[in-house]
């Protein structure tokens, strides 16, 4: 008998459903994690993109700032390297305090005690794009208004154009700055003989250990417009310098050539110098005008050396007067000098000069240090006698002790003994006599 249709039915065996397909599910991994990378990677760069993009703006307003703040360098200087400009205000105030300890008998008001304003200076100095320069100082100190510094410079490579009133080129003592000198008055010569600033052009060469000036100078801004049109004369000055160094020490030697055409009937030729001082306007050594001055012709050699704390200096000059109708007499200067920093510093040099002292403990700064002293001896000698000239000569004997509390600040002693033979000044008939200096300088600059 045949079994009912239903039961078969029954009987079938169930479909059991499909096991899902492996490869299909890793395939939807895959993708899923690659997209996820690729955010991810898109992210980073985009964060990267970002933070190039805040440097960048931090780089613009450091920049920014650099040329809004001023730099700081004795005073604020204002700086824009990439155009070429700069700007810096500068300025110096000295004060002396002295007294001349005269010969006996001889009586004379500038004698005693006395002070003044040695030197009261404001001005700028900076760059122009086209590697122009440029630096304009008055000095206020006697007065009235007088030029000391107006010039305008170009400089190409190691090559330095200067058209101004500049320093000729005259020894390293004259043209190492006032602040920068180790006694309150530089060596006699350099003033006994007219040593000054002078409206001219000039070019200088400085490369490795050689340094080469020269230029063709008038007169200074003052006695051209003082004396006017009769003041013509005009001259020439070089010098060579080779600076070499000898271990960690600086040497310096150098030698000039100076030569003047007077050219001027309005202008006299006059070689005199005061005892060490400028407070007083008395000086014992004096050719008085020289008659039938026409030219002058000078030569200077230089030798110098700074050992750490120790240094040493000297030059010789020689001043030749052409004359005529008389004999040319020729004139002598010279100084031997050496200094120690007891607090170890060195002093500077830079451009064929001595330059500013590095304090390296300030007074007051955040080692409690005492700032820089240094004892400076110097024989300084000046021979105004010759060809019938009788001017006297002066051998003076030197001491000076600086104390720098900060780079910009000095208070300075100094004393002199100073043996005058043939003076020119007579005191009770005599003319072989000593005379006594001291005085005290208060010096800021920026």
């Amino acid at each position: 008998m045949a079994a009912p249709a239903h039961a078969a039915a029954q009987e079938q065996p169930r479909a059991e459903p499909a096991e899902p397909d492996q490869s299909d599910a890793t395939a939807d991994a895959t993708i899923q994690g690659t997209n996820q990378v690729d955010d991810l990677q898109a992210k980073i760069e985009l964060l990267q993109a970002q933070v190039e993009s805040l440097q960048e703006s931090l780089e613009g307003v450091k920049k920014a700032q650099a040329k809004a703040v001023p730099s700081w360098k004795g005073a604020p200087q204002f700086l824009d390297k990439d155009a070429g400009w700069s700007f810096k205000p500068r300025g110096r105030l000295m004060y002396d305090f002295a007294t001349v300890d005269g010969p006996g008998g001889y009586s004379n008001p500038g004698l005693g005690f006395s002070n003044e304003v040695r030197r009261a200076r404001l001005g700028v100095e900076g760059t122009i794009p086209g590697n122009f320069g440029y630096k304009f100082e008055l000095d206020f100190a006697a007065g009235e208004v007088e030029f000391a510094d107006a010039y305008l410079s170009h400089s190409r490579g190691p090559v330095e154009f200067i058209i101004g009133q500049h320093n000729n080129f005259q020894s390293l003592d004259e043209l190492t700055s006032s602040l920068h000198s180790s006694f309150i008055e530089r060596a006699a010569f350099t003033d006994a003989f007219g040593f000054e600033r002078r409206v001219g052009v000039s070019a200088q060469y400085a490369k490795g250990i050689v340094l080469a000036q020269g230029g063709f100078f008038t007169d200074s801004i003052t006695d051209l417009n003082s004396v006017g049109d009769d003041n013509n004369s005009y001259g020439f000055d070089t010098r060579l310098v080779v600076a070499p160094m000898m271990g960690s020490n600086q040497l310096h030697f150098a030698g000039s050539y100076h030569w003047r055409d007077l050219n001027d009937a309005a202008t006299s030729v006059r070689y005199r110098q005061r005892p060490a001082v400028h407070t007083t306007d008395i000086r014992f050594v004096d050719t008085g005008n020289i008659a039938g001055a026409e030219k002058e012709t000078g030569l200077g050699l230089e030798a110098a050396g700074i050992f750490g704390p120790f240094h040493l200096a000297s030059e010789a000059y020689w001043q030749r007067v052409g004359r005529s109708g008389f004999s040319d007499p020729t004139f002598f200067g010279a100084y031997v000098e050496g200094g120690y920093f007891f607090t170890g510093e060195s002093r500077g040099y830079k451009g064929g000069k001595f330059d500013r002292v590095k304090v390296k403990n300030p007074f007051g700064g955040e080692g409690n240090g005492w700032g820089a002293l240094g004892l400076n001896l110097r024989w300084d000698y000046l021979d105004l006698t010759d060809a019938g000239i009788i001017g006297g000569t002066q051998n003076a004997y030197q001491a000076s002790l600086n104390w720098k509390p900060t780079d910009y600040v000095l208070l300075g002693l100094n004393y002199a003994h100073i043996l005058y033979d043939d003076a020119a000044i007579s005191a009770g008939g005599d003319r072989d006599y000593s005379v006594d200096m001291a005085a005290f300088r208060a010096q800021v600059d920026f």
